[in-house]
């Protein structure tokens, strides 16, 4: 896509006893079971996203390309 990466997200740790907006981001990233893999656009507004759950994700650079 262009000059923009791509991010792979994976949730590795559970929901259980997120807040509500940690839920709400988690379900906005595609992520809602332990091991969940979504391939996210390298940008401002998916690393925010990922600032809010980073103790329950593993992200790595690049990512399946879909």
């Amino acid at each position: 896509m262009g000059s923009q990466g791509t991010l792979q997200v994976k949730l590795v740790k559970s929901l259980i006893g997120s807040t509500k907006p940690q839920l709400a981001t988690a379900k906005a990233l595609g992520l809602r079971k332990i091991g969940d893999v979504t391939v996210q656009p390298d940008n401002a507004a998916t690393k925010g996203k990922i600032r809010v759950l980073a103790h329950l994700l593993e992200v790595t650079e690049g990512g399946a390309e879909a």
